[in-house]
């Protein structure tokens, strides 16, 4: 009986339940996007289906997940990330329901619903990113970032071997969507009495909690992030080269003044309605997040949607195992990634290592050592045991980018966070689209070429990682 008044006492931090829900939300918008790597196999089969039409099919969702990822950044920045993010999880979940009906219409019926479904779930990690500016404290913001984005990979960790076994079954491969859409219903319903996007109107959260998070994100002084004034009086007493002052207006009036030294420069806005587009578009800190994107997304995507194929056709796995190959290497990138973020925080907080360091080494790191992994798996692996061990490995390898381009729009403008990574991560699906329908057309007209897909794929991780590792900052630029 004490145990449980102890139990009813305890008092669990609100930015963990809040932050929680955002990471399972992304585990599930994930699932849900990842089921169809493997779905796809049963439904070819079952339809005829040529790998252009595969790739068709896999990149028409994110003809639609590109034109929301700014709308949604910017919902969410400007009036909250909890009712973008649940209304975005409604939408995925529906259409994750309707896709086996949407399949047995016809074929433009199913490109519809992929379509839809990408609209919707093109809000999910802008809303989130903006959530965890305004939830994670300044000294948490690494391993937030890295815990919750790389449950993503979780996502796939659990769509893969499910999605098999689901497939495989007596249900057939239309249980796929129904289970993964089922489970989007519950959250949603959590998400409703347990999300919140302003801890300081968060039910229950206590004082000392509200204190450590404001601290952090209400201030502008911060630290190594920032060097903007912290009270009116340093800031009269500052040359009025300091600052970028970010007025009402056009754009082209809003640059006030910069500051010789480019690393001290900031960006002020005096109008928290007015989006100053201009202005994020000059700096560099923004365009090498865009670049890092869309180099990143490309490789990415790339690997998550024909991972299975390439198993099915390069070695000859049997069907009823593509799952659990495929699902090796996320399982790698998911548990690292965990440790990266925790392992940036304590370089950064403790050792004292210039955020900048930590960026572009853990950007490095990540894109080169999944694309080197990746040409040794296309160029030396013989058996399928040996190429997935060389993914595995490079798949670990690339979780290091949440500790870089991941995070990297919370270093330089915290309060546009969820923008910037939308518009990073909306470009990043040009690439994507172009890539995944080539990638069905490329091996119908060359027998099944596989050493042009990850070659393409392994040079776009090396572009991203040298555009970041030049143009990434360490500032607020953008207040």
């Amino acid at each position: 009986m004490n145990a449980f008044k102890k139990w009813q006492t305890l008092y669990i931090p609100r930015r963990l339940i809040v932050l929680g829900l955002c990471a399972l939300a992304i585990l599930i918008n994930y699932a849900d996007r990842s089921n169809i790597a493997v779905a796809i196999v049963y439904m070819a089969k079952e339809f005829g289906w040529s790998s252009t039409t595969q790739g068709l099919v896999l990149s028409s969702f994110f003809v639609g997940y590109l034109t929301t990822q700014v709308l949604g950044g910017a919902l969410a920045d400007k009036f909250g990330g909890k009712w973008v993010l649940g209304v975005a999880a409604v939408g995925w979940t529906t259409f994750t329901l309707l896709t086996p009906s949407a399949a047995k219409l016809g074929l433009n019926y199913l490109l519809s619903c992929r379509i839809l479904l990408g609209i919707a779930e093109g809000a999910c990690f802008p809303s989130v990113h903006s959530l965890i500016a305004s939830w994670a404290p300044l000294e948490e913001r690494s391993r937030a970032v890295a815990i919750i984005t790389s449950s993503n990979h979780f996502g796939s960790i659990i769509a893969f071997p499910v999605s098999t076994w689901l497939g495989s079954g007596p249900w057939g491969w239309e249980s796929i969507f129904w289970v993964f859409g089922t489970v989007g219903v519950i959250w949603s319903l959590i998400w409703q009495i347990y999300g919140g996007s302003d801890p300081s109107t968060y039910p229950g959260i206590s004082k000392e909690e509200l204190d450590l998070i404001l601290k952090d994100n209400h201030k502008e002084s911060r630290s190594y992030y920032s060097s903007l004034p912290t009270d009116e009086e340093e800031a009269m007493n500052r040359s009025s080269e300091d600052v970028i002052n970010v007025a009402d207006g056009d754009d082209d009036d809003d640059v006030i003044s910069e500051e010789i030294d480019e690393s001290f420069t900031a960006i002020k806005n005096s109008n928290p309605s007015h989006i100053p587009w201009r202005l994020i578009f000059s700096r560099r800190e923004v365009w090498a997040i865009i670049i890092a994107y869309v180099c990143h997304s490309g490789g990415f995507f790339m690997l998550l949607n024909w991972l299975p194929t390439y198993y099915l056709d390069h070695f000859g796995v049997d069907i009823k195992y593509l799952g659990y190959f495929t699902v090796l290497p996320y399982i790698a990138q998911g548990v690292s990634g965990f440790f990266v973020g925790i392992l940036a925080d304590y370089v950064i907080n403790r050792l004292k290592v210039r955020v900048i360091i930590i960026r572009r080494i853990a950007q490095i790191i990540g894109s080169c050592g999944i694309a080197i992994f990746l040409l040794l798996a296309t160029h030396v692996a013989k058996t399928p045991l040996q190429g997935i061990i060389l993914i595995t490995i490079g798949n670990g390898l690339n979780s290091f980018t949440l500790a870089g381009l991941t995070v990297s729009q919370l270093d330089i403008a915290p309060r546009y966070s969820g923008l910037i990574f939308g518009l990073g991560n909306s470009l990043g699906m040009i690439p994507v689209i172009v890539g995944l329908t080539l990638t069905g057309w490329v091996l119908d007209s060359t027998g099944k070429n596989w050493n042009i897909i990850w070659n393409t794929a392994s040079a776009l991780y090396f572009t991203g990682a040298f555009a970041f590792s030049i143009l990434a900052g360490e500032k607020v630029v953008i207040e």
